[in-house]
């Protein structure tokens, strides 16, 4: 990794842990279900893996991982590990909404992607959708009638009946994480003309 990539790896960890909830008061409680929050902490994680690499879009989400241990673990103790698992799987729906492009446009090259842009940022926002809401609808299933902290102890019916609300926020969180990440993942990158 080039010395200016490890500085934006950086940079945009420091901005995804600075836009914590805990420090900025930047969270909004889903009106709907209980311990799903709106947050921006994320906008700089999708960043971090559009320009710079996947691993550092990993690399991130496991840092924030645990400082969101530290400083803002939500209602339940493991809350974080519910964090990383939906940033992890919307941040694979990505990759593989890369690898189609790649192979629509039969091209190596990010340029031929970006003459795709509309398209490209439509894709990766549906393909990250689409696998947050299967991973995490899988993970609820299985966790939420745990007792804490691992769950909230919910029966079966409950939970099967909580999964279409978290299922609605997992896909609104990253309809507008993934489109704002990539616009402004799209701005850095022809300011500090990355290849």
């Amino acid at each position: 990794m080039n010395t200016k990539k490890l500085a934006l790896t950086i940079v945009f960890a420091a901005l995804t842990v600075a836009l914590n909830p805990a420090f900025t008061n930047m969270a909004f409680p889903a009106p709907f279900a209980i311990g799903l929050i709106y947050q921006i902490w994320e906008i700089p994680i999708v960043i971090a893996f559009l320009i710079i690499s996947p691993i550092a879009g990993v690399a991130i989400s496991l840092l924030n991982t645990a400082v969101l241990f530290v400083v803002y673990p939500g209602i339940l103790p493991t809350g974080p590990f519910y964090n990383l698992a939906a940033t992890l799987s919307m941040q694979v729906g990505i990759f593989a909404a890369y690898i189609i492009a790649k192979k629509v446009t039969q091209r190596k090259t990010e340029n031929a992607i970006s003459q795709f842009e509309p398209k490209w940022v439509a894709l990766s926002t549906a393909m990250g959708i689409l696998t947050r809401v299967a991973a995490m609808s899988v993970v609820l299933y299985l966790a939420l009638p745990q007792n804490p902290p691992i769950g909230f102890g919910f029966p079966l019916a409950s939970t099967i009946a909580y999964l279409p609300f978290a299922a609605f926020f997992n896909a609104t969180l990253a309809l507008y994480t993934i489109p704002i990440g990539y616009f402004i993942a799209r701005t850095v990158k022809k300011n500090l003309r990355l290849t």
